[in-house]
């Protein structure tokens, strides 16, 4: 994963180390989302969609561990690095419970906290070239193809296997073009007029389903095909 790419959230709620770990991050090609209020983190990662979490542990409004038990119920496989003054046990013990894949105790170097960050990055991205993921986040939705749901804050959709199939391959290919052709002959075996227009009317199917949030779209590329963004 080039770091360009790397998405962090990062809940801290001393101003001016978050304002040092934040620069000296950005500084080295991530981009950061620092937040400083526990109660507002969960609405920010399903915004933002993440490739890792810095959790600092002591927050106002909701601690740390907290906040990762809730991001593992939404992403089970998110990684989750706490930031800690505590180093006894049980608060280790605790952290792991919450879903947290490491720790790292302040006063931290930069240096040992970008090498943890990539460690997980590098473990993360290994298990998904073994895995195909259970369900994907999209923004604020969450779409399950093994059970045909797209759900959101506000609903379950349940997909058609044609949905399902043609949003699966959206998906798998976003922020990219993906030709016109390639999704007819992969969801419906040929390029025929009837098929593409058929194509047509579920990508309008698709587009009224995300209109709840106008950060999802699906692109049209006139003579190619489409881009599927959020």
């Amino acid at each position: 994963m080039l770091m360009s790419e790397t998405r962090i959230l990062y809940v801290e709620d001393e101003p001016f180390l978050g304002k040092i770990v934040k620069e000296s991050l950005e500084r080295r090609g991530y981009f950061v989302q620092m937040i400083d209020d526990g109660n507002k983190a969960l609405q920010v990662f399903r915004d933002l969609n993440p490739d890792i979490c810095l959790l600092d542990v002591m927050l106002p409004g909701k601690d740390g561990f907290s906040i990762g038990g809730e991001i593992k119920e939404l992403q089970p496989t998110m990684p989750i690095i706490f930031l800690t003054a505590k180093s006894q046990t049980k608060d280790i013990v605790k952290g792991f419970n919450s879903g947290g894949n490491d720790f790292i105790k302040k006063p931290f170097s930069m240096e040992e906290l970008v090498v943890r960050i990539e460690n997980l990055l590098n473990l993360q991205n290994q298990k998904s070239r073994h895995h195909a993921p259970e369900y994907y986040n999209i923004r604020s939705f969450r779409f399950n193809p093994s059970l045909l749901e797209l759900t959101s804050t506000q609903q379950t959709i349940k997909l058609s296997n044609r949905e399902n199939e043609l949003l699966k391959l959206l998906v798998q290919h976003a922020h990219h073009s993906i030709d016109r052709r390639k999704i007819l002959n992969e969801i419906w075996g040929d390029d025929h007029f009837f098929n593409s227009r058929n194509l047509d009317v579920y990508i309008t199917k698709l587009r009224r389903y995300f209109k709840e949030d106008p950060n999802i779209q699906i692109i049209t590329l006139k003579g190619i095909g489409y881009r599927f963004v959020y």
